[in-house]
């Protein structure tokens, strides 16, 4: 019994991010690892490996000059390991071993991967190394091409700051060798397309990707997921593209020194971006109260499940609003597509509501009571953090360390989803013999 809780998938799932979190800082500290002589401190390693690690791209210290080309390389592999997945790492070297791994590595990765069943976990393993490798080498050279040839960089730097940003863009990790992460690309259309591409391939989930790769002939097939993902997920991109545009438009700090088509792409840019992506095509420092107030809402839906996207989901947030619907008609079942959504789903889209609702709340409260920050600052800064976005007003580095601790655990819990860690925390499962008898309380 012991032995079963311990081995827990998702336990297993929260305890393999937390031991690379570790990792990754132990590496972090090497003097190797920083710029100038002497170690990073505890605090800024430990910051910044578990946004690597979370794929978030919340930063204390600029990346590129505060760590060597050794460190750029640990936090790029932090990144990638903490979007690729440990268990859908741990599945492939079981593929490669032995041609069916485990039943108990594929209830683990089952429970990271949000596959769809046992039968699924190891095509979604492959799915994600090709699709992985594949879209980031291409996103690179053609960022290692424009780098050399539009601005000048020698071939050497051209390819590191290319794969760099390829990978973050992939991971939706936000993290540039940059200070001004992509500002300085805002009118280049050949260097934000490509990121934008790599952010919403990596970020719609890869269950939706193994969808639309075995039934691309027939989108009446595809899953209910896959319909409620793509439609939920086009609204939002569209509902930011055009709240930021509307917002931003006169804005001489942000959009409004632009041309009409460059403010297009980097309204675009910006609302892909939200969604857990936070890389920053503009400075948000300086944008307007209703830009951030739209960004709350991005951020804490985020992306796709299964996905290296972090949020709430737009599954969640469709299975809520059919919920909504059904109960405003009348109906008995939240149905979409001709399709009727299960009451499991339904609770467990409740109480990832609830429980992401009650963290940024409760992260909110502390970051308030210990920072002099606004509350409007505070509330972006803690929503980027639990949605693993990485977008900032400009407050990060200037928390005190109680602050900063608390964005890590915020940025732990975002990647590993509340329901793994409350799952992970429980003793056991019981089942109960019997049911009690049902009664309706008064709602409203």
């Amino acid at each position: 019994m012991i032995r079963q809780r311990l081995l827990h998938p998702a336990r297993i799932v929260a305890l393999a991010f937390l031991t690379t979190i570790i990792i990754g800082t132990l590496l972090l500290m090497m003097p190797f690892a920083r710029l100038a002589p002497g170690s990073a401190p505890f605090l800024t390693a430990l910051f910044t490996s578990v946004s690597a690690v979370c794929v978030t791209g919340l930063a204390v210290v600029d990346t590129g000059t505060y760590w060597s080309s050794a460190g750029q390389g640990i936090i790029m592999l932090l990144f990638q390991v903490g979007g690729f997945g440990m268990m859908t790492g741990a599945t492939l070297l079981g593929l490669m071993v032995n041609r069916s791994p485990r039943l108990r590595l594929k209830l683990i990765t089952q429970t990271e991967t949000h596959s769809l069943g046992l039968g699924d976990v190891a095509n979604v393993a492959k799915l994600v190394l090709t699709v992985t490798v594949a879209c980031e080498l291409i996103v690179a050279l053609v960022l290692m091409l424009r780098f050399r040839v539009g601005y000048g960089l020698e071939w050497q730097q051209a390819a590191w700051s290319g794969l760099f940003h390829s990978v973050s863009a992939f991971n939706n990790a936000g993290f540039s060798i940059h200070a001004d992460s992509v500002m300085r690309y805002a009118p280049d259309v050949l260097v934000l397309l490509p990121l934008m591409l790599a952010i919403f391939i990596g970020g719609i989930g890869f269950p939706v990707l193994m969808d639309l790769r075995d039934k691309t002939r027939s989108p009446r097939s595809w899953s209910l997921h896959t319909k409620l993902t793509l439609a939920v997920t086009g609204f939002l991109l569209l509902v930011g593209f055009l709240g930021v545009l509307f917002f931003e438009w006169s804005n001489a700090r942000t959009l409004g020194a632009m041309s009409v088509p460059d403010k297009v792409l980097s309204a675009a840019f910006t609302s892909v971006s939200a969604r857990t992506a936070g890389f920053n095509s503009i400075d948000f420092a300086v944008a307007s109260r209703e830009t951030w107030a739209l960004h709350y809402l991005l951020m804490f839906v985020g992306a796709g499940s299964a996905g290296t996207a972090g949020g709430v989901k737009v599954g969640t947030v469709a299975i809520l609003f059919l919920l909504v619907i059904a109960e405003i008609r009348g109906q008995p079942d939240s149905e979409a597509f001709g399709r009727r959504v299960g009451s499991p789903a339904q609770r467990q889209a409740i109480t990832v509501l609830v429980l992401g609702g009650a963290v940024v709340i409760l992260g909110t409260t502390i970051l308030l009571s210990v920072s002099d920050a606004s509350t409007d600052r505070i509330i972006f800064e803690v929503i980027s953090a639990f949605g693993t976005v990485g977008l900032s007003t400009g407050i990060t580095a200037d928390l005190p360390p109680v602050g900063q601790f608390v964005l890590v655990i915020l940025m732990y819990l975002g990647r590993i989803g509340t329901i793994t860690l409350a799952t992970s925390l429980i003793l056991g499962e019981r089942r109960m013999p019997y049911r009690f008898p049902e009664e309706h309380p008064i709602v409203g």
